[in-house]
Protein backbone atom coordinates (compact mmCIF):
# COMPACT_ATOMS: atom_id res chain seq x y z
CA UNK A 1 0.00 0.00 0.00
CA UNK A 2 0.95 3.71 -0.74
CA UNK A 3 -0.10 5.89 1.86
CA UNK A 4 0.27 10.04 1.87
CA UNK A 5 -0.89 13.01 3.78
CA UNK A 6 -1.15 15.71 1.40
CA UNK A 7 -2.95 19.41 1.41
CA UNK A 8 -5.38 19.97 -1.79
CA UNK A 9 -5.99 23.64 -2.53
CA UNK A 10 -9.22 24.49 -1.70
CA UNK A 11 -10.72 28.47 -2.31
CA UNK A 12 -10.93 28.52 1.97
CA UNK A 13 -7.46 27.40 2.19
CA UNK A 14 -5.10 24.06 2.38
CA UNK A 15 -7.07 20.96 3.06
CA UNK A 16 -5.28 18.09 4.88
CA UNK A 17 -6.26 14.95 3.25
CA UNK A 18 -4.68 11.08 4.18
CA UNK A 19 -4.27 9.28 0.96
CA UNK A 20 -3.99 5.90 0.26
CA UNK A 21 -3.49 2.95 -3.28
CA UNK A 22 -2.80 0.00 -3.95
CA UNK A 23 1.09 -0.15 -4.33
CA UNK A 24 0.33 -2.16 -7.80
CA UNK A 25 -2.23 -2.28 -10.69
CA UNK A 26 -3.53 1.28 -11.21
CA UNK A 27 -4.52 3.47 -12.13
CA UNK A 28 -7.54 2.85 -9.83
CA UNK A 29 -11.00 4.67 -9.57
CA UNK A 30 -11.12 7.62 -6.78
CA UNK A 31 -13.06 6.97 -3.62
CA UNK A 32 -13.80 9.75 -1.55
CA UNK A 33 -14.63 8.75 1.97
CA UNK A 34 -16.01 12.02 4.10
CA UNK A 35 -15.69 12.13 7.80
CA UNK A 36 -17.64 11.64 10.56
CA UNK A 37 -18.31 14.36 13.41
CA UNK A 38 -15.37 13.07 15.53
CA UNK A 39 -12.96 13.77 12.66
CA UNK A 40 -9.70 12.43 11.43
CA UNK A 41 -9.02 9.32 13.98
CA UNK A 42 -6.92 6.10 13.10
CA UNK A 43 -9.83 4.59 12.80
CA UNK A 44 -11.09 6.37 9.84
CA UNK A 45 -7.88 5.61 8.58
CA UNK A 46 -7.82 1.60 8.76
CA UNK A 47 -11.56 2.07 6.93
CA UNK A 48 -9.74 3.61 4.40
CA UNK A 49 -7.01 1.04 3.67
CA UNK A 50 -9.34 -2.00 3.99
CA UNK A 51 -11.03 -0.40 1.29
CA UNK A 52 -7.91 0.25 -0.94
CA UNK A 53 -6.44 -3.05 -0.66
CA UNK A 54 -9.56 -3.82 -2.80
CA UNK A 55 -8.47 -1.33 -5.64
CA UNK A 56 -9.17 2.12 -4.61
CA UNK A 57 -7.23 5.12 -4.46
CA UNK A 58 -9.05 6.75 -1.37
CA UNK A 59 -9.10 10.13 -0.29
CA UNK A 60 -10.13 11.23 3.28
CA UNK A 61 -10.29 14.59 3.71
CA UNK A 62 -10.29 16.44 7.24
CA UNK A 63 -13.23 18.49 6.30
CA UNK A 64 -12.78 20.74 9.54
CA UNK A 65 -9.58 22.40 7.82
CA UNK A 66 -10.97 25.73 7.83
CA UNK A 67 -10.56 25.61 11.64
CA UNK A 68 -7.10 24.76 11.30
CA UNK A 69 -4.76 22.26 11.69
CA UNK A 70 -5.55 21.31 15.77
CA UNK A 71 -9.11 20.09 14.57
CA UNK A 72 -7.88 16.49 15.74
CA UNK A 73 -9.99 15.50 18.85
CA UNK A 74 -9.11 12.89 21.63
CA UNK A 75 -10.99 10.22 23.00
CA UNK A 76 -13.42 11.51 24.82
CA UNK A 77 -14.69 13.52 21.65
CA UNK A 78 -18.16 11.92 22.29
CA UNK A 79 -18.47 12.24 25.83
CA UNK A 80 -20.93 15.23 26.38
CA UNK A 81 -19.82 18.10 28.79
CA UNK A 82 -15.94 16.64 28.05
CA UNK A 83 -13.96 20.06 26.72
CA UNK A 84 -12.86 17.83 23.60
CA UNK A 85 -16.66 17.38 22.48
CA UNK A 86 -17.34 21.24 22.84
CA UNK A 87 -14.33 21.85 20.93
CA UNK A 88 -15.58 19.80 18.27
CA UNK A 89 -18.95 20.93 19.06
CA UNK A 90 -17.68 24.26 18.31
CA UNK A 91 -16.79 23.39 14.39
CA UNK A 92 -18.87 21.05 13.88
CA UNK A 93 -22.10 23.21 14.10
CA UNK A 94 -20.75 26.03 11.36
CA UNK A 95 -20.41 23.04 9.05
CA UNK A 96 -23.13 23.49 6.07
CA UNK A 97 -23.35 21.63 2.99
CA UNK A 98 -22.30 24.28 0.33
CA UNK A 99 -19.09 24.91 0.93
CA UNK A 100 -18.39 21.16 1.43
CA UNK A 101 -19.44 20.84 -2.19
CA UNK A 102 -16.74 23.24 -3.05
CA UNK A 103 -14.19 21.08 -1.35
CA UNK A 104 -15.60 18.10 -3.19
CA UNK A 105 -14.60 20.00 -6.68
CA UNK A 106 -11.47 20.56 -5.56
CA UNK A 107 -10.70 17.20 -4.63
CA UNK A 108 -12.04 16.07 -7.86
CA UNK A 109 -9.31 19.00 -9.87
CA UNK A 110 -6.57 17.27 -7.52
CA UNK A 111 -7.67 13.56 -9.27
CA UNK A 112 -8.04 14.91 -12.34
CA UNK A 113 -4.28 15.78 -12.63
CA UNK A 114 -3.29 11.88 -11.00
CA UNK A 115 -1.82 10.34 -13.37
CA UNK A 116 -2.37 7.32 -10.80
CA UNK A 117 -6.03 7.63 -11.13
CA UNK A 118 -8.48 5.99 -13.51
CA UNK A 119 -10.12 9.11 -15.27
CA UNK A 120 -14.27 9.06 -15.43
CA UNK A 121 -16.22 8.28 -12.24
CA UNK A 122 -15.59 8.32 -8.90
CA UNK A 123 -17.40 7.15 -5.90
CA UNK A 124 -18.47 9.29 -2.33
CA UNK A 125 -19.47 7.97 0.90
CA UNK A 126 -19.95 9.66 4.14
CA UNK A 127 -20.64 8.81 7.85
CA UNK A 128 -22.97 10.30 9.98
CA UNK A 129 -22.69 14.52 9.11
CA UNK A 130 -21.39 13.68 5.99
CA UNK A 131 -23.81 11.48 5.03
CA UNK A 132 -25.76 14.68 3.39
CA UNK A 133 -22.76 15.74 2.05
CA UNK A 134 -21.98 12.19 0.18
CA UNK A 135 -25.83 12.16 -1.54
CA UNK A 136 -25.46 16.03 -2.46
CA UNK A 137 -22.07 15.42 -4.29
CA UNK A 138 -23.88 12.81 -6.28
CA UNK A 139 -26.36 16.14 -7.31
CA UNK A 140 -24.44 18.66 -7.68
CA UNK A 141 -21.34 16.66 -9.77
CA UNK A 142 -23.94 14.27 -11.83
CA UNK A 143 -21.53 13.34 -14.32
CA UNK A 144 -18.35 12.54 -11.95
CA UNK A 145 -19.83 10.84 -8.83
CA UNK A 146 -21.51 7.78 -10.43
CA UNK A 147 -21.94 6.23 -7.03
CA UNK A 148 -22.88 7.85 -3.04
CA UNK A 149 -23.37 6.31 -0.45
CA UNK A 150 -25.05 7.62 3.54
CA UNK A 151 -24.23 5.24 6.62
CA UNK A 152 -26.39 6.70 9.59
CA UNK A 153 -26.68 10.23 7.27
CA UNK A 154 -27.97 12.68 10.23
CA UNK A 155 -30.95 15.46 9.06
CA UNK A 156 -30.59 13.41 5.66
CA UNK A 157 -34.14 15.50 5.14
CA UNK A 158 -34.07 19.09 6.31
CA UNK A 159 -35.95 22.06 4.27
CA UNK A 160 -33.75 24.71 6.79
CA UNK A 161 -30.46 23.41 4.57
CA UNK A 162 -29.67 24.49 1.13
CA UNK A 163 -28.79 21.51 -0.70
CA UNK A 164 -30.19 19.30 1.36
CA UNK A 165 -30.12 16.00 -0.41
CA UNK A 166 -33.68 15.32 -0.25
CA UNK A 167 -34.12 18.25 -2.69
CA UNK A 168 -32.31 17.38 -5.78
CA UNK A 169 -32.76 13.67 -5.99
CA UNK A 170 -34.04 13.71 -9.17
CA UNK A 171 -30.71 15.22 -10.19
CA UNK A 172 -28.72 12.18 -9.32
CA UNK A 173 -27.62 10.16 -12.45
CA UNK A 174 -25.62 7.48 -10.55
CA UNK A 175 -26.48 4.92 -8.01
CA UNK A 176 -26.92 5.41 -4.63
CA UNK A 177 -27.40 3.41 -1.18
CA UNK A 178 -28.73 4.92 1.65
CA UNK A 179 -28.25 2.71 5.16
CA UNK A 180 -30.32 4.02 8.41
CA UNK A 181 -29.97 2.58 12.39
CA UNK A 182 -33.02 1.78 13.22
CA UNK A 183 -32.54 3.52 16.85
CA UNK A 184 -30.97 6.93 15.85
CA UNK A 185 -31.98 10.00 17.37
CA UNK A 186 -30.30 12.31 14.85
CA UNK A 187 -32.44 10.05 11.73
CA UNK A 188 -35.44 9.25 13.68
CA UNK A 189 -37.73 6.71 11.84
CA UNK A 190 -40.59 9.28 10.78
CA UNK A 191 -37.20 11.27 8.61
CA UNK A 192 -35.82 7.79 7.39
CA UNK A 193 -39.77 6.82 6.34
CA UNK A 194 -40.05 10.30 5.08
CA UNK A 195 -37.01 10.19 3.00
CA UNK A 196 -37.81 6.74 1.66
CA UNK A 197 -40.88 8.05 0.00
CA UNK A 198 -38.94 10.62 -1.48
CA UNK A 199 -36.47 8.39 -2.61
CA UNK A 200 -39.24 6.04 -4.47
CA UNK A 201 -40.91 9.08 -5.87
CA UNK A 202 -37.29 10.44 -7.84
CA UNK A 203 -37.04 7.24 -9.75
CA UNK A 204 -33.15 7.98 -8.82
CA UNK A 205 -30.79 4.85 -8.95
CA UNK A 206 -30.54 2.38 -5.71
CA UNK A 207 -31.59 1.93 -2.75
CA UNK A 208 -32.31 3.07 1.01
CA UNK A 209 -31.69 0.08 3.67
CA UNK A 210 -32.98 0.19 7.19
CA UNK A 211 -31.09 -2.34 9.70
CA UNK A 212 -33.16 -3.63 12.66
CA UNK A 213 -31.71 -3.89 16.21
CA UNK A 214 -28.68 -1.52 15.61
CA UNK A 215 -27.79 2.17 16.59
CA UNK A 216 -26.25 4.73 15.03
CA UNK A 217 -22.84 4.70 14.67
CA UNK A 218 -22.95 0.31 14.15
CA UNK A 219 -19.91 0.56 11.86
CA UNK A 220 -16.99 2.03 13.65
CA UNK A 221 -15.50 -1.10 14.87
CA UNK A 222 -14.36 1.22 17.93
CA UNK A 223 -17.91 2.75 18.99
CA UNK A 224 -19.76 1.18 21.84
CA UNK A 225 -22.80 0.31 19.21
CA UNK A 226 -20.39 -1.33 16.98
CA UNK A 227 -22.06 -4.44 14.88
CA UNK A 228 -19.91 -6.87 13.84
CA UNK A 229 -22.49 -8.57 11.08
CA UNK A 230 -24.04 -4.70 10.15
CA UNK A 231 -20.65 -3.57 9.87
CA UNK A 232 -19.78 -6.09 7.26
CA UNK A 233 -22.97 -5.87 5.37
CA UNK A 234 -22.33 -2.13 5.42
CA UNK A 235 -18.88 -3.22 3.49
CA UNK A 236 -20.38 -5.57 1.68
CA UNK A 237 -22.91 -3.51 -0.04
CA UNK A 238 -20.75 -0.44 -0.36
CA UNK A 239 -17.98 -2.44 -1.89
CA UNK A 240 -21.06 -4.17 -4.19
CA UNK A 241 -22.04 -0.18 -5.15
CA UNK A 242 -18.19 0.75 -5.99
CA UNK A 243 -17.92 -2.41 -8.60
CA UNK A 244 -20.58 -1.04 -10.27
CA UNK A 245 -18.90 2.47 -10.93
CA UNK A 246 -18.81 2.51 -14.68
Amino acid sequence: MIEETLDIHTADGQMETFLCRPERGGPYPAIFFLMDAPGIREELRDMARRLATVGYDVLLPNLYYRAGRDTIYGPDVLQDGSGEHKRMRAVRTKMTIPPVMEDVGAMLAYVDRQEEVKPGAVGCHGYCMSGPYALAAAARYPDRVMAAASFYGTWLVNNEAEESPHLSLGKIKGELYISCAEFDDLAPMPMVEELQGLFKQSGAAGELEIHPGVHHGFAFPERWCYDKPTAERHWERLLALYSRLP
